[in-house]
Order: structure tokens, then C-alpha cells, then sequence
């Protein structure tokens, strides 16, 4: 059985790192998968949600990471919500920092608009909502392994910004995961999600199941009884090299 056991580990006045922000957004939820693994390493979670008014945190020692999620909206509707012009900002902040983070769907748009590329609307207005298989570049083994089904709800999607490389590939959508620097990742679906989050979604929104490229509800309850586990042992293997443990921490068995 693993566990964390704390060590004398300190540095710059005692400051220890060993927060991860977690950046939500209106009508989000908060039992997914990444902060419950998070927590399970030992890690400290701080939610900020800046559409309801909350502040970002300036970039300090003691923060480990930054993860900012999906949401239902758009990233091209700063004018709408201001919000995110805001998150924008902040995650220019944070990359100069080269702290680890890591942008989920709306959050990796974000991610590649902030490096100069474009987010769009697929082309034939395909949306990619339930599992959609998505294989390795050739060279980036080490991200994604193998092919894998994953979860998606998105009806946008990323360019792959000059400065980063691209790591693996869709169909409808062929950018589904970028590399910025060594610990910057911008993704196109949703490792955080579980089916218990995904029929809540579409309890919320199933309306949107009705558009092309949505899998309807019985098909995603059945590849997500398919593919879920295998979804949460890749974010499993991806934390490791991606954040690891509190740095004043040690993994040890017993």
C-alpha cells in the first residue's frame, strides 16, 4: 500500500510546495477525478472560480501546479464573459513562473490562444461528445503510451501553438494534446471526468446530444463501463511525470 509520509524538506524561508490552484467555472462541479487523485498524493487543493467573483492567487512558492478546467463556455466569448480575459492573464502569469500546469478543454484552449494559436469551430459543425479514440504522435510515447478512448464535450477546438509540439491525434478533431516547455500540457478531453459526472452533464445538458458528433446517452453509459478505468490509470501514470508528490513529501511503501 502506498502512502506519504512527510519529510524535513524546506527552502526559502520554510515555504513548502505543495498547493495545486484548481481553476473551475460556473456550473461546474467538484468531485472529479484529477482533484480526488491530487488530494490522494497528498497534495493541498485550492479552488478558485474567477466567473463567480473569486481571485486568482499570485504565484508563490508554496503553490505546486495549476489545472484550469472545461466549462460550457466559449473561449472566444470574452466579451461576454469577462472572466475570461482575466484567467487569460493570469495563466500568462503563471507560465513564466514554469511551475507545472495543465489546461483541461476549455482550459487548454485558453492555454493555446495565451501562445498565439487559434481556437475554432470544427468545419462541418461536428461536435465530439462521448469517447473517441485518440492515438500517440509518432516520438511522444511517453504522454499518451498507446491509443486510448477518451471522454470529450467540446464543439471547439485548438491549433497547436508555434512554440509547442503536438503529442496526440483525433479524428473530427485532429489536435488533442499539446506540450509547452516541459510541464505545460493543454488537452482536448476530459481525464477528470467519470460517468457519474458525464450523466449529470447530460441530465444538464442533453439537449445538446440532438447536435452531430454527440454519442446519445446509452452509448456513452456503455463506453464509459468500457473505457473509464483504463481513462483514470493513464491520469494516474500522467500525474507522475506531470506534478509527482508535494516536494516535501516521499512515496514510500509499507
Amino acid at each position: 500500500m502506498s502512502t506519504v509520509k512527510d519529510k524535513e524538506h524546506h527552502f526559502n524561508g520554510g515555504t513548502c510546495a505543495d498547493t495545486v490552484v484548481l481553476v473551475d467555472h460556473p456550473g461546474g462541479g467538484r468531485d472529479d477525478r484529477l482533484s480526488r487523485r491530487l488530494s490522494e498524493r497528498g497534495f493541498q487543493i485550492q479552488w478558485v472560480c474567477p466567473g463567480d467573483g473569486q481571485a486568482l492567487p499570485e504565484v508563490t512558492e508554496r503553490l505546486a501546479g495549476a489545472a484550469v478546467y472545461g466549462g460550457p463556455q466559449s473561449v472566444n466569448d470574452g466579451h461576454l464573459h469577462s472572466f475570461l480575459d482575466v484567467e487569460r492573464a493570469w495563466i500568462e502569469r503563471w507560465l513564466k513562473s514554469e511551475k507545472p500546469f495543465f489546461g483541461i478543454c476549455l482550459g487548454g484552449q485558453m492555454l493555446a490562444q495565451v501562445l498565439g494559436a487559434t481556437v475554432g469551430t470544427h468545419e462541418e459543425g461536428l461536435h465530439e461528445i462521448g469517447y473517441r479514440k485518440i492515438e500517440p504522435v509518432d516520438g511522444q510515447n511517453g504522454f499518451l503510451g498507446q491509443a486510448l478512448n477518451v471522454y470529450h464535450w467540446h464543439n471547439e477546438g485548438f491549433d497547436v501553438p508555434r512554440t509547442a509540439e503536438l503529442l496526440a491525434r483525433g479524428v473530427d478533431f485532429p489536435n488533442q494534446a499539446f506540450r509547452y516547455g516541459s510541464k505545460t500540457y493543454g488537452i482536448q478531453f476530459h481525464p477528470e471526468v467519470t460517468p457519474h459526472i458525464f450523466k449529470r452533464w447530460i441530465g444538464e445538458a442533453g439537449h445538446m446530444l440532438a447536435n452531430p458528433g454527440a454519442d446519445p446517452a446509452d452509448r456513452q453509459t456503455a463506453d464509459g463501463e468500457a473505457y473509464d478505468r483504463a481513462l483514470g490509470d493513464w491520469l494516474d501514470s500522467f500525474l507522475d511525470h506531470w506534478i509527482g508528490y508535494p516536494e516535501e513529501s516521499e512515496k514510500e511503501e509499507v
